[in-house]
């Protein structure tokens, strides 16, 4: 499906293609544009602390053709085409996949598991960015040691308490600070690389490979600090849809990718001049005078850069919410301008006590950095995966073809992921426990909810016989509309049967209703809905979403009934289920374990008229027990 006019309708797509490159800059690029902060130093301290010019020039090479592989060539020149309504991210990725062949555990197990390591990279990058910045004070007031740690657990309290406000205000000058950020890097990298132009020679592949073959097993610990490099790559494909493929790719290619080659090997061309490096070689980048503000721009960049994380968590709970892997949650529209401008409480609470919690439980940037970078490059290995399956079903490449690039990336993101998972015991197992929590709970989930689904299906009943029971059996009529909301699209809802069966008596007017979320992005308004007149009176009304659509019922109605469904709007009460999971006696249910956390979820979770933005004085919830 291509982009529609509902998508443009919420997409910024239509704005100006300069200030679309602006946002980007400021939206997309936060994390991988401040791996420089921590990225050189960490693969110099697994090289061995002081290496040689040989080394130097090898690790720069390494760190070259990271970039321009996995990031360049697969991300943006080929996962970027991989949209799905616009939209990307791996869950966008496994929808678009999911619509031609609906029952694809394989791949809905990639997807998923793709996204739950999100959230584990999502908690630690804020910490390792907000660490490395402020970890500069050190050099410029070695006295302030003791105090960085408090300083960056303060930073992220205050970072985290803030998401309720939005970030519509703050959001228009991200684009502005990280191109100043850009411009700052790529000048005192360039500085340094003109007064030592040998680095360049590092542009020769030679150089990496001949040091992985001549350190063995170092070089391959090196490769997990290389992939520091590039954790980034993943949000330039989930944030495609806030901003748009070709904007990304111009800021990607006119700033972004110029200034990070510029500072890494700027930082390379400080080493081979001998500098000492005791401390943090970025900064010494920076001359003696404008450290301190080097500092603040820095921690200001971090700060941007775990913003675009934690909302890029929201926007991706909000898809596995409407794609019915998630609980429902209280979602906040924090902006009236941008749909993507959305606050998640529980997600961010979560998300701040992980980071804070990893924050204290490191104490540093280096320790964090040898948990880092194991969910991310097991992610972009899931998502090479599901690249081959687009490659042969969407874009109809060839086999050889699809293998032969696909088997590429796929060479390299298990190499990365090898190299990473060496971080295992010293801290590595954290995000990927974080992940399978995450997993599960999703699991869970869909599977209650089919159980649940199952069980209310057996208690539906044929239009036809409803109808005639009401008549002969003399349920009074009484005036006004009815909308009850069921998941059936045939029979008679259960919803309806339980209210007749209390309260002897239904409105004049019925429509059952029943949301549809589809695999796709957006659903244009011509496909909104369908109407179907059951008898006199009695409609049958399917709302049709997008999995990044907000569910307006009142205004759905108004469009039914201006498209010709004799509806009376004037007194609407909307009738919803409130289920309460029991455990099925016959041991014909969910496993135990799964019941239990599936009940908890459910009494948890957000409630649907909440969710559904129905007017609260007009709703009527019915009580029932459902065993799972």
């Amino acid at each position: 499906m291509t982009a529609s006019v509902a998508e443009e309708k919420h997409s910024p797509h239509h704005a100006p293609q300069s200030a679309l490159v602006l946002m980007a800059m400021g939206i997309v690029f936060g994390d991988i544009g401040t791996s420089p902060l921590y990225t050189y130093k960490t693969i110099v301290d697994l090289a061995g602390g002081s290496p040689t010019d040989l080394v130097a020039l090898g690790l720069l090479s390494l760190l070259v053709w990271t970039l321009l592989i996995t990031t360049s060539l697969k991300y943006v020149t080929f996962v970027m085409r991989a949209d799905n309504g616009g939209e990307g991210g791996i869950l966008a990725l496994m929808s678009l996949l999911r619509t031609h062949q609906h029952h694809r555990p394989l791949i809905t197990a990639c997807g998923l598991f793709g996204a739950a390591l999100i959230y584990g990279d999502g908690a630690i990058t804020p910490a390792i960015s907000v660490l490395s910045a402020v970890e500069g004070l050190k050099m410029a007031a070695p006295t302030i040691a003791p105090y960085i740690l408090p300083l960056a657990v303060a930073i992220l309290l205050v970072l985290f308490a803030v998401q309720y406000k939005g970030t519509q205000r703050i959001g228009r000058i991200f684009g502005p600070v990280m191109t100043l950020w850009f411009l700052v890097i790529g000048g005192l990298g360039l500085w340094s690389v003109i007064q030592h132009p040998e680095v360049l020679s590092a542009l020769n592949p030679w150089y990496g490979a001949h040091f992985l073959l001549t350190h063995g097993k170092t070089g391959f610990f090196v490769l997990g600090g290389v992939f520091l490099a590039v954790t980034g790559a993943e949000a330039l494909y989930a944030d495609m849809g806030h901003i748009g493929a070709r904007p990304i790719r111009l800021a990607w290619y006119g700033m972004v990718l110029p200034s990070l080659l510029l500072n890494y090997a700027g930082q390379t061309a400080l080493m081979i001049s001998g500098v000492p490096i005791a401390d943090n070689i970025f900064y010494q980048l920076c001359p003696p005078s404008l450290l301190i503000p080097m500092i603040v721009l820095s921690t200001v960049a971090t700060i941007i850069a775990s913003q675009a994380i934690i909302t890029g968590a929201f926007s991706m709970t909000r898809q596995a919410i409407q794609l019915g892997w998630c609980p429902r949650l209280q979602i906040t529209q924090t902006s009236a301008e941008g749909y993507g401008q959305i606050y998640i409480g529980a997600v961010n609470w979560c998300l701040m006590i992980a980071t804070v919690g990893l924050t204290i439980l490191f104490g540093s940037s280096d320790r964090l950095a040898a948990a880092y970078g194991i969910a991310v490059s097991l992610t972009m290995l899931l998502t090479t995966i599901l690249l081959f399956v687009t490659m042969q079903e969407i874009w109809k490449w060839s086999l050889t073809a699809s293998l032969a690039l696909a088997g590429t990336f796929c060479v390299i993101d298990a190499t990365f992921f090898s190299a990473n998972l060496m971080k295992f015991l010293d801290g590595g197992w954290l995000p990927l426990a974080l992940a399978l929590a995450i997993y599960t709970v999703m699991c869970v989930w869909r599977n209650g909810s089919l159980a649940m689904a199952k069980h209310l299906q057996a208690l539906t009943e044929p239009i036809d016989q409803f109808l005639t029971r009401i008549q002969t059996s003399g349920v009074a009529r009484v005036p006004g509309t009815a909308v009850f909301l069921s998941r059936t699209t045939e029979q008679t809802p259960p919803l309806i049967i339980w209210h007749v069966a209390h309260n002897r008596a239904l409105h004049r007017h019925i429509v059952v209703l029943t949301i549809m979320i589809t695999q796709h992005a957006w659903v244009q308004e011509e496909m909104r809905f369908t109407a179907e007149k059951i008898a006199p009176d009695f409609w049958r009304l399917i709302g049709t979403y997008g999995f990044m659509e907000k569910p307006d019922i009142p205004k759905l109605l108004q469009q039914a009934r201006a498209a010709g469904c004799e509806l009376d709007l004037s007194d609407v009460t909307y009738y919803v289920g409130h289920e309460t999971v029991i455990h099925c006696p016959d041991g014909k249910g969910l496993p135990l374990w799964q019941e239990k956390i599936y009940a908890l979820l459910q009494r948890n979770s957000a409630k649907i008229t909440d969710y559904l933005h129905l007017p609260s004085d007009s709703v009527v919830e019915i009580g029932r027990q459902i065993e799972v």
